[in-house]
């Protein structure tokens, strides 16, 4: 928002009292103040439309001076006003006085003040961007860290099929075939009881008893 410009009001007084009012003087004396000294202050236009234009400048500069005021619409509507009142000044016969003189140059200094103190809250805040903002991380190819994934479960080996049957062949040896003629020479087991002699027949039963 467009802040309005303060000096407008004193300007726009003394032109009034000069368009008008032409019979109206700034330098007679409205009113005679009697100082604690006994002296009379005598106070006439000119002096209030400055003291005027005094107070409205300090409210300005207050007002330039908060963050984020005064934009560059308010430097220029001052820069405007500036330059009216020196085309006034130098143009027209009744506003070549001293009194008028000083309120160009307080318009001058409103709006140097304000170009003055945007340049201050510019450079601060560059200052400051520094220290308060972090930067941004850069991650190189080289610097990228990569990805970690979880260790697989253990897995349980399986023996082959091949191993088990050869170890099942092993625990179970073929069984092995005796030769014939071996056999025949080889004599057979006797037993105890001759009765039960390989090739003896069936035992016979006992006589009993006549």
């Amino acid at each position: 928002m467009v802040g309005f410009p303060l000096l407008l009001i004193p300007l726009a007084i003394y032109n009034i009292i000069v368009f008008l009012m032409p019979g109206v003087s700034l330098a007679e004396p409205i009113v005679k103040l009697t100082l604690m000294s006994g002296a009379e202050w005598p106070l006439t236009l000119s002096d209030m439309l400055l003291a005027l234009g005094i107070v409205l400048l300090l409210f300005e500069v207050i007002r330039g001076a908060r963050p984020g005021a005064k934009y560059l619409t308010d430097h220029l509507l001052s820069l405007i006003i500036f330059g009216g009142a020196v085309a006034e000044f130098l143009l027209w016969p009744r506003f070549g006085s001293s009194t008028y003189f000083l309120l160009a140059l307080l318009a001058l200094v409103d709006f140097l003040s304000g170009i003055a103190l945007r340049a201050r809250r510019g450079a601060q805040g560059a200052s400051a961007a520094p220290r308060g903002a972090r930067r941004p991380a850069i991650v190189t190819p080289e610097a990228k860290p990569e990805p970690q994934f979880a260790d697989p479960p253990p897995v349980r080996e399986v023996p082959a099929a091949a191993s088990v049957a050869e170890s099942v062949l092993l625990d179970h040896p073929q069984p092995k075939t005796v030769d014939p003629d071996i056999a025949a020479a080889s004599p057979s087991p006797e037993v105890s009881s001759p009765e039960l002699q390989p090739g003896s027949g069936p035992p016979r039963p006992a006589d009993g008893p006549h």
